[in-house]
């Protein structure tokens, strides 16, 4: 059994979740696929499910509706928690991400240099690709944001593309990270910098989507901009994300 895992939320994603898990399974080291889905009405689940039959290092959990990001990781979470992986890997279904960066992920994890990995756009070597001037300002100007207001100095806090050492997660109490969108990848990282976890950007060349449908909302971007001085305001509570029995 390999100690890598990365979780990866579905909805809608009929013409990915193939491509996706033959690219990670194909990866050098050995990482092991949680899919999160949503209850796709296009028969995501069931694709997924039809994979399973010849790979046992796909899982799957099916939940009824469409929940949200935030709280698809958070399942992932506890289940890869209970299964005693080692380092768990968040990234998206359709490309966005690629999957062969996972290693370098992980690796920045490893020998306990640091705690969590994040896959940035922001730092020297990464970037974007297919992306309007529109959505270049509103990614940059939100990273802007969040450094102003709650002074962590990580350039692209809003990624999805991540690898958390289990220490992280065993320590957090998951139950206060509440935010679902966007937000929830900037409180996560902003929580786990206030305990004083050691946070690393990787940088990476993110992909707009070629297939399916983008999940971005006004709601989305309403939550993060109110979210951040939210975490702000708890940050002055030092333990807050801490669970009580670390």
């Amino acid at each position: 059994m390999t100690n890598k895992i990365v979780i990866i939320p579905t909805y809608n994603e009929k013409e990915n979740v193939r491509k996706i898990a033959k690219a990670v399974r194909e990866l050098p080291e050995t990482f092991d696929i949680l899919f999160v889905d949503d209850g796709s009405p296009d028969g995501t689940g069931s694709i997924i499910k039809e994979i399973q039959k010849d790979d046992p290092g796909i899982h799957l959990i099916e939940r009824e509706g469409k929940l949200g990001l935030g709280t698809a990781y958070i399942t992932g979470f506890r289940y890869c928690l209970e299964k005693g992986y080692e380092f768990i890997c968040e990234m998206d279904a359709d490309f966005s991400h690629n999957p062969k960066d996972l290693p370098r992920l992980v690796k920045a994890c490893e020998n306990d240099i640091y705690d969590i990995a994040i896959g940035s756009r922001y730092v020297r070597g990464g970037g974007v690709a297919n992306w309007g001037m529109d959505r270049k300002f509103l990614s940059y100007g939100a990273s802007l944001y969040v450094r102003f207001i709650t002074l962590m100095n990580i350039k692209d806090p809003t990624a999805g593309f991540v690898c958390y050492k289990r220490e992280v997660l065993e320590t957090l109490d998951l139950n206060k990270i509440t935010f679902i969108g966007y937000a929830f990848q900037i409180e996560m990282k902003f929580a786990a910098w206030t305990l004083g976890f050691r946070l690393k950007e990787v940088p990476i060349v993110f992909t707009d989507r070629v297939e399916g449908v983008s999940k971005m909302s006004s709601n989305i971007i309403g939550e993060a901009v109110w979210g951040v001085l939210k975490m702000k305001w708890l940050s002055f509570f030092k333990s807050y994300w801490k669970r009580n029995d670390f």
